[in-house]
């Protein structure tokens, strides 16, 4: 017979808080587990969901036939009108909060327009109830577009950036 030591215990108590978060469709969960006055266990346990697009019908205005029209302006303006969130590569807001592109005031940005990133990279951070969570890229690839501005307030699901 194994006896268990405190990590086992830890792993253990991680494990059942996944399950947790799994069968309660939860996407974050935080836990305090207190030892002693000087000994605890922080704990936060969070998966990523992909957001929800709503997408709006309408009618579109009947207009003239446009004259003469260059094709190629036509083919990128849906693109360049076209919600980020839609785009592909677009990497979207997991929570409420406020946006920061550095780790400090001070300190230069985790990412610019044209950096490569690999997969897991901090993007920026979103603080949420005072609680500084980094937002890493979902895939590698290079970062065509910034979305939101240092120190803006995002909703769940807005995009942040697009990597591509």
């Amino acid at each position: 017979m194994t006896k268990k030591t405190p990590q086992d215990t830890d792993v253990s108590f991680i494990q059942a808080l996944a399950e947790l978060l799994r069968e309660n469709d939860l996407t974050e969960l935080q836990v305090k587990r207190e030892y002693g006055e000087s000994d605890s266990l922080n704990v936060r346990v969070s998966r990523h969901q992909p957001a929800q697009v709503i997408s709006q019908i309408a009618a579109a205005p009947v207009a003239a036939a446009p004259t003469a029209a260059p094709a190629a302006p036509a083919a990128a303006a849906p693109e360049a009108s076209a919600d980020p969130a839609s785009l592909p590569g677009a990497v979207t807001s997991p929570m409420v909060g406020t946006v920061y592109m550095a780790p400090e005031p001070d300190a230069p940005a985790f990412v610019k327009v044209g950096d490569t990133v690999n997969e897991g990279d901090t993007l920026l951070i979103i603080e949420a109830m005072k609680t500084m969570n980094h937002i890493p890229a979902p895939s590698s690839g290079t970062v065509k577009r910034i979305v939101v501005a240092d120190g803006s307030a995002v909703e769940f699901g807005a995009p942040l950036m697009i990597v591509e």
